[in-house]
Protein backbone atom coordinates (compact mmCIF):
# COMPACT_ATOMS: atom_id res chain seq x y z
CA UNK A 1 0.00 0.00 0.00
CA UNK A 2 2.92 2.34 0.63
CA UNK A 3 4.03 1.94 -2.98
CA UNK A 4 0.49 2.73 -4.15
CA UNK A 5 0.33 5.83 -1.95
CA UNK A 6 3.67 7.08 -3.27
CA UNK A 7 2.60 6.45 -6.86
CA UNK A 8 -0.68 8.36 -6.52
CA UNK A 9 1.04 11.14 -4.55
CA UNK A 10 3.75 11.61 -7.20
CA UNK A 11 1.18 11.91 -9.97
CA UNK A 12 -0.89 14.32 -7.90
CA UNK A 13 2.07 16.56 -6.99
CA UNK A 14 3.18 16.79 -10.63
CA UNK A 15 -0.28 17.87 -11.72
CA UNK A 16 -0.58 20.26 -8.78
CA UNK A 17 2.72 21.98 -9.62
CA UNK A 18 1.70 22.24 -13.28
CA UNK A 19 -1.75 23.66 -12.47
CA UNK A 20 -0.45 26.06 -9.83
CA UNK A 21 2.22 27.37 -12.19
CA UNK A 22 -0.30 27.77 -15.02
CA UNK A 23 -2.88 29.59 -12.89
CA UNK A 24 -0.21 31.85 -11.38
CA UNK A 25 1.18 32.73 -14.80
CA UNK A 26 -2.28 33.49 -16.21
CA UNK A 27 -3.11 35.66 -13.19
CA UNK A 28 0.18 37.57 -13.53
CA UNK A 29 -0.31 38.18 -17.25
CA UNK A 30 -3.88 39.43 -16.79
CA UNK A 31 -2.91 41.67 -13.85
CA UNK A 32 0.10 42.97 -15.78
CA UNK A 33 -2.07 43.91 -18.77
CA UNK A 34 -4.51 45.74 -16.48
CA UNK A 35 -1.90 47.74 -14.58
CA UNK A 36 0.91 48.43 -17.00
CA UNK A 37 -0.84 51.36 -18.70
CA UNK A 38 -1.49 53.10 -15.38
CA UNK A 39 2.04 52.41 -14.16
CA UNK A 40 3.46 53.77 -17.41
CA UNK A 41 1.43 56.98 -17.13
CA UNK A 42 2.78 57.39 -13.60
CA UNK A 43 6.32 57.18 -14.96
CA UNK A 44 7.14 53.90 -13.20
CA UNK A 45 10.62 52.46 -13.64
CA UNK A 46 10.70 48.91 -15.03
CA UNK A 47 12.58 47.77 -11.93
CA UNK A 48 9.81 49.00 -9.60
CA UNK A 49 7.17 47.38 -11.83
CA UNK A 50 9.00 44.06 -11.71
CA UNK A 51 9.34 44.31 -7.93
CA UNK A 52 5.62 45.01 -7.61
CA UNK A 53 4.63 41.81 -9.43
CA UNK A 54 7.34 39.84 -7.63
CA UNK A 55 5.91 40.83 -4.25
CA UNK A 56 2.39 40.10 -5.49
CA UNK A 57 3.27 36.52 -6.47
CA UNK A 58 2.74 35.05 -2.96
CA UNK A 59 -0.81 36.45 -2.89
CA UNK A 60 -1.52 35.04 -6.34
CA UNK A 61 -0.18 31.62 -5.35
CA UNK A 62 -2.44 31.62 -2.29
CA UNK A 63 -5.49 32.50 -4.37
CA UNK A 64 -4.67 29.96 -7.09
CA UNK A 65 -3.93 27.06 -4.70
CA UNK A 66 -7.56 25.89 -4.23
CA UNK A 67 -8.20 25.84 -7.99
CA UNK A 68 -4.89 24.05 -8.55
CA UNK A 69 -5.83 21.44 -5.93
CA UNK A 70 -9.21 20.94 -7.58
CA UNK A 71 -7.73 20.58 -11.05
CA UNK A 72 -4.92 18.30 -9.88
CA UNK A 73 -7.46 16.04 -8.18
CA UNK A 74 -9.45 15.78 -11.37
CA UNK A 75 -6.42 15.14 -13.60
CA UNK A 76 -4.91 12.57 -11.24
CA UNK A 77 -7.98 10.39 -10.95
CA UNK A 78 -8.92 11.01 -14.58
CA UNK A 79 -5.50 9.87 -15.76
CA UNK A 80 -5.65 6.75 -13.59
CA UNK A 81 -9.08 5.99 -15.03
CA UNK A 82 -8.05 6.53 -18.67
CA UNK A 83 -5.04 4.23 -18.25
CA UNK A 84 -7.29 1.60 -16.62
CA UNK A 85 -5.11 1.83 -13.51
CA UNK A 86 -8.08 2.84 -11.40
CA UNK A 87 -9.98 -0.22 -12.61
CA UNK A 88 -6.99 -2.46 -11.85
CA UNK A 89 -6.67 -1.05 -8.33
CA UNK A 90 -10.34 -1.58 -7.61
CA UNK A 91 -10.11 -5.08 -9.11
CA UNK A 92 -7.42 -5.87 -6.53
CA UNK A 93 -9.80 -4.89 -3.76
CA UNK A 94 -8.52 -1.35 -3.16
CA UNK A 95 -11.41 0.97 -2.32
CA UNK A 96 -11.90 4.46 -3.71
CA UNK A 97 -11.38 5.81 -0.21
CA UNK A 98 -7.96 4.12 -0.03
CA UNK A 99 -7.00 5.36 -3.49
CA UNK A 100 -8.07 8.92 -2.70
CA UNK A 101 -6.45 9.10 0.75
CA UNK A 102 -3.03 10.37 -0.53
CA UNK A 103 -4.81 13.16 -2.42
CA UNK A 104 -6.81 14.22 0.63
CA UNK A 105 -3.70 14.07 2.84
CA UNK A 106 -1.66 16.22 0.44
CA UNK A 107 -4.55 18.68 0.06
CA UNK A 108 -4.69 19.04 3.84
CA UNK A 109 -0.93 19.66 3.93
CA UNK A 110 -1.34 22.31 1.21
CA UNK A 111 -4.09 23.95 3.28
CA UNK A 112 -1.87 24.07 6.37
CA UNK A 113 1.05 25.46 4.34
CA UNK A 114 -1.26 28.08 2.83
CA UNK A 115 -2.31 29.11 6.33
CA UNK A 116 1.32 29.53 7.44
CA UNK A 117 2.23 31.39 4.24
CA UNK A 118 -0.73 33.69 4.75
CA UNK A 119 0.41 34.36 8.30
CA UNK A 120 4.17 34.71 7.75
CA UNK A 121 4.64 35.84 4.14
CA UNK A 122 1.55 37.65 2.86
CA UNK A 123 1.51 40.54 5.38
CA UNK A 124 5.12 41.40 4.53
CA UNK A 125 4.61 41.00 0.80
CA UNK A 126 1.45 43.11 0.92
CA UNK A 127 3.23 45.88 2.82
CA UNK A 128 6.13 45.87 0.36
CA UNK A 129 3.80 45.82 -2.65
CA UNK A 130 1.70 48.67 -1.24
CA UNK A 131 4.80 50.78 -0.60
CA UNK A 132 6.13 50.14 -4.11
CA UNK A 133 2.82 51.03 -5.75
CA UNK A 134 1.89 54.05 -3.66
CA UNK A 135 5.29 55.62 -3.01
CA UNK A 136 7.74 54.48 -5.70
CA UNK A 137 5.28 54.25 -8.60
CA UNK A 138 2.37 56.60 -7.84
CA UNK A 139 4.57 59.06 -5.86
CA UNK A 140 2.16 59.36 -2.92
CA UNK A 141 3.09 60.74 0.49
CA UNK A 142 5.46 58.24 2.15
CA UNK A 143 4.78 59.62 5.63
CA UNK A 144 1.39 57.88 5.91
CA UNK A 145 1.36 54.35 7.30
CA UNK A 146 -1.41 51.98 8.31
CA UNK A 147 -0.40 49.62 11.12
CA UNK A 148 -2.21 47.08 13.18
CA UNK A 149 -2.83 49.30 16.18
CA UNK A 150 -3.17 52.77 14.74
CA UNK A 151 -2.52 55.21 11.90
CA UNK A 152 0.48 57.50 12.08
CA UNK A 153 0.96 60.66 10.05
CA UNK A 154 3.80 63.14 10.32
CA UNK A 155 3.89 66.58 8.74
CA UNK A 156 5.95 69.66 9.40
CA UNK A 157 5.27 70.63 13.00
CA UNK A 158 2.61 67.95 13.70
CA UNK A 159 2.38 64.25 14.48
CA UNK A 160 -0.99 62.50 14.28
CA UNK A 161 -2.07 59.16 15.70
CA UNK A 162 -5.54 57.75 15.03
CA UNK A 163 -7.04 54.43 16.13
CA UNK A 164 -9.17 53.97 13.03
CA UNK A 165 -10.03 55.48 9.65
CA UNK A 166 -13.47 54.83 8.18
CA UNK A 167 -13.18 55.04 4.35
CA UNK A 168 -16.95 55.22 3.86
CA UNK A 169 -17.36 58.43 5.87
CA UNK A 170 -13.75 59.70 5.59
CA UNK A 171 -13.63 59.96 9.37
CA UNK A 172 -10.69 59.54 11.72
CA UNK A 173 -11.49 58.12 15.16
CA UNK A 174 -9.54 58.02 18.40
CA UNK A 175 -7.24 60.94 17.52
CA UNK A 176 -4.15 62.24 19.29
CA UNK A 177 -2.33 65.21 17.71
CA UNK A 178 0.98 66.68 18.84
CA UNK A 179 2.15 70.12 17.71
CA UNK A 180 5.94 70.55 17.76
CA UNK A 181 8.32 73.50 17.67
CA UNK A 182 11.46 73.67 15.52
CA UNK A 183 13.42 71.60 18.04
CA UNK A 184 10.72 68.89 17.85
CA UNK A 185 9.58 69.65 21.40
CA UNK A 186 5.81 69.20 21.97
CA UNK A 187 3.99 72.49 22.52
CA UNK A 188 0.40 71.21 22.43
CA UNK A 189 -1.46 67.93 22.61
CA UNK A 190 -4.99 67.45 21.28
CA UNK A 191 -7.14 64.38 22.03
CA UNK A 192 -10.36 64.05 20.02
CA UNK A 193 -12.98 61.37 19.56
CA UNK A 194 -13.24 61.90 15.78
CA UNK A 195 -12.18 64.12 12.91
CA UNK A 196 -13.62 64.83 9.46
CA UNK A 197 -12.31 66.75 6.48
CA UNK A 198 -14.34 69.86 5.53
CA UNK A 199 -13.83 72.53 2.89
CA UNK A 200 -11.78 74.53 5.41
CA UNK A 201 -9.64 71.57 6.56
CA UNK A 202 -9.79 68.88 9.22
CA UNK A 203 -12.24 69.47 12.06
CA UNK A 204 -11.93 67.50 15.31
CA UNK A 205 -14.97 66.79 17.50
CA UNK A 206 -15.05 66.66 21.31
CA UNK A 207 -11.41 67.71 21.60
CA UNK A 208 -9.33 68.13 24.75
CA UNK A 209 -6.50 70.64 24.21
CA UNK A 210 -3.46 70.65 26.50
CA UNK A 211 -0.81 73.37 26.15
CA UNK A 212 2.70 72.26 27.06
CA UNK A 213 5.54 74.42 28.32
CA UNK A 214 8.97 73.10 29.29
CA UNK A 215 7.65 69.57 29.01
CA UNK A 216 4.82 70.12 31.48
CA UNK A 217 1.09 70.82 30.86
CA UNK A 218 0.31 74.51 31.37
CA UNK A 219 -3.41 74.51 30.63
CA UNK A 220 -6.29 72.31 29.56
CA UNK A 221 -9.52 73.13 27.81
CA UNK A 222 -12.34 71.19 26.16
CA UNK A 223 -13.92 72.27 22.88
CA UNK A 224 -16.69 70.67 20.86
CA UNK A 225 -15.09 71.56 17.52
CA UNK A 226 -11.48 72.32 16.63
CA UNK A 227 -9.77 73.08 13.31
CA UNK A 228 -6.52 71.11 12.93
CA UNK A 229 -3.50 72.15 10.81
CA UNK A 230 -3.16 68.98 8.75
CA UNK A 231 -2.26 68.44 5.08
CA UNK A 232 -3.49 64.85 5.20
CA UNK A 233 -5.74 63.80 2.29
CA UNK A 234 -8.48 61.21 2.76
CA UNK A 235 -7.53 59.58 -0.55
CA UNK A 236 -4.23 58.54 0.99
CA UNK A 237 -6.03 57.04 3.96
CA UNK A 238 -8.60 55.30 1.78
CA UNK A 239 -5.85 53.40 0.02
CA UNK A 240 -4.49 52.11 3.31
CA UNK A 241 -7.49 52.13 5.59
CA UNK A 242 -9.65 49.64 3.73
CA UNK A 243 -7.10 46.81 3.77
CA UNK A 244 -6.03 44.55 6.62
CA UNK A 245 -3.82 42.28 4.53
CA UNK A 246 -0.68 43.79 6.05
CA UNK A 247 -1.64 42.33 9.45
CA UNK A 248 -1.12 38.83 10.74
CA UNK A 249 -4.04 36.96 12.29
CA UNK A 250 -2.73 37.67 15.77
CA UNK A 251 -2.31 41.37 14.95
CA UNK A 252 -5.86 41.44 13.61
CA UNK A 253 -7.12 39.88 16.82
CA UNK A 254 -5.32 42.45 18.96
CA UNK A 255 -6.54 45.22 16.69
CA UNK A 256 -10.15 44.04 17.08
CA UNK A 257 -9.71 43.89 20.86
CA UNK A 258 -8.32 47.43 20.83
CA UNK A 259 -11.22 48.74 18.73
CA UNK A 260 -13.77 47.02 20.95
CA UNK A 261 -12.10 48.40 24.08
CA UNK A 262 -12.25 51.88 22.54
CA UNK A 263 -15.97 51.58 21.83
CA UNK A 264 -15.68 50.98 18.06
CA UNK A 265 -17.35 48.19 16.08
CA UNK A 266 -14.73 45.57 15.07
CA UNK A 267 -17.17 43.34 13.13
CA UNK A 268 -15.59 43.99 9.73
CA UNK A 269 -12.13 43.10 10.96
CA UNK A 270 -13.39 40.08 12.91
CA UNK A 271 -14.93 38.69 9.73
CA UNK A 272 -11.68 39.27 7.87
CA UNK A 273 -9.70 37.59 10.65
CA UNK A 274 -11.85 34.44 10.64
CA UNK A 275 -11.86 34.49 6.85
CA UNK A 276 -8.06 34.45 6.86
CA UNK A 277 -8.22 31.23 8.90
CA UNK A 278 -11.00 29.56 6.93
CA UNK A 279 -9.90 30.35 3.37
CA UNK A 280 -6.71 28.19 3.29
CA UNK A 281 -8.76 25.12 4.14
CA UNK A 282 -10.75 25.58 0.95
CA UNK A 283 -7.96 23.59 -0.73
CA UNK A 284 -8.87 20.50 1.31
CA UNK A 285 -12.56 21.12 0.58
CA UNK A 286 -11.84 21.40 -3.15
CA UNK A 287 -9.98 18.09 -3.14
CA UNK A 288 -12.78 16.37 -1.24
CA UNK A 289 -15.38 17.80 -3.63
CA UNK A 290 -13.30 17.11 -6.75
CA UNK A 291 -12.94 13.38 -6.11
CA UNK A 292 -16.58 12.36 -6.81
CA UNK A 293 -16.79 14.79 -9.74
CA UNK A 294 -13.66 13.37 -11.33
CA UNK A 295 -14.90 9.80 -10.91
CA UNK A 296 -18.28 10.66 -12.41
CA UNK A 297 -16.89 12.59 -15.38
CA UNK A 298 -14.17 10.05 -16.16
CA UNK A 299 -16.80 7.31 -16.47
CA UNK A 300 -19.40 9.24 -18.44
CA UNK A 301 -18.47 12.39 -20.37
CA UNK A 302 -14.69 12.37 -20.26
CA UNK A 303 -12.09 14.47 -18.51
CA UNK A 304 -12.82 17.66 -20.46
CA UNK A 305 -16.33 17.96 -19.06
CA UNK A 306 -14.98 17.24 -15.60
CA UNK A 307 -12.41 20.01 -15.95
CA UNK A 308 -15.12 22.48 -16.93
CA UNK A 309 -17.34 21.42 -14.04
CA UNK A 310 -14.46 21.62 -11.58
CA UNK A 311 -13.49 25.11 -12.72
CA UNK A 312 -17.11 26.13 -12.37
CA UNK A 313 -17.06 24.76 -8.81
CA UNK A 314 -13.96 26.82 -8.03
CA UNK A 315 -15.41 30.07 -9.32
CA UNK A 316 -18.76 29.33 -7.65
CA UNK A 317 -16.94 28.86 -4.34
CA UNK A 318 -15.21 32.23 -4.77
CA UNK A 319 -18.45 34.06 -5.52
CA UNK A 320 -20.43 32.46 -2.70
CA UNK A 321 -17.62 32.99 -0.20
CA UNK A 322 -17.29 36.67 -1.16
CA UNK A 323 -21.03 37.26 -0.77
CA UNK A 324 -21.35 35.47 2.56
CA UNK A 325 -18.18 37.10 3.93
CA UNK A 326 -19.54 40.52 2.98
CA UNK A 327 -22.64 39.70 5.05
CA UNK A 328 -20.33 38.96 7.96
CA UNK A 329 -18.44 42.24 7.52
CA UNK A 330 -21.75 44.11 7.46
CA UNK A 331 -22.90 42.42 10.66
CA UNK A 332 -25.76 40.50 9.04
CA UNK A 333 -24.10 37.19 10.01
CA UNK A 334 -21.76 36.41 12.91
CA UNK A 335 -18.14 36.71 11.71
CA UNK A 336 -17.29 33.07 12.47
CA UNK A 337 -20.38 31.80 10.64
CA UNK A 338 -19.70 34.01 7.62
CA UNK A 339 -16.09 32.87 7.40
CA UNK A 340 -16.76 29.14 7.59
CA UNK A 341 -20.21 28.91 5.96
CA UNK A 342 -18.94 28.38 2.40
CA UNK A 343 -16.54 25.63 3.50
CA UNK A 344 -19.39 23.93 5.35
CA UNK A 345 -21.76 24.18 2.36
CA UNK A 346 -19.26 22.67 -0.07
CA UNK A 347 -18.22 20.03 2.47
CA UNK A 348 -21.83 18.90 2.76
CA UNK A 349 -22.12 18.85 -1.03
CA UNK A 350 -18.96 16.73 -1.22
CA UNK A 351 -20.29 14.30 1.37
CA UNK A 352 -23.55 13.90 -0.55
CA UNK A 353 -21.69 13.31 -3.83
CA UNK A 354 -19.37 10.78 -2.20
CA UNK A 355 -22.36 8.84 -0.93
CA UNK A 356 -23.68 8.57 -4.50
CA UNK A 357 -20.41 7.24 -5.93
CA UNK A 358 -20.08 3.48 -6.11
CA UNK A 359 -17.36 2.25 -3.76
Amino acid sequence: MRILNMYVAQIYLRFFALCLGAFTAIYLVVDFMERIARFTRAGAHWYHTALYFLWKTPEIVGQAAPLAVLMATLLTLGTLSMNSELTAMRGCGVSLTRISSPILFLALIISILSLFIGELVLPKSFAQRSYIQQVLIEKKNPSTFFRQHNIWYRDQGTILRAALFDPETSTLKGITLWELDRSLTPTRRVDATSGILTSSGWVFSDAVVRDIRSGEPSGTKTVSSLHAPLNLLPDDLKVLGKYSDNMTIEQLRRYCDKLQAGGYDPTRYLAQMHGRIALPFSSAIMAFLGIPFSLRSSRSSGIAVGIGVSLAIGFLYTIINSVILSFGQAGVLPPVVAAWATNFIFLMAGIWLCLTVES
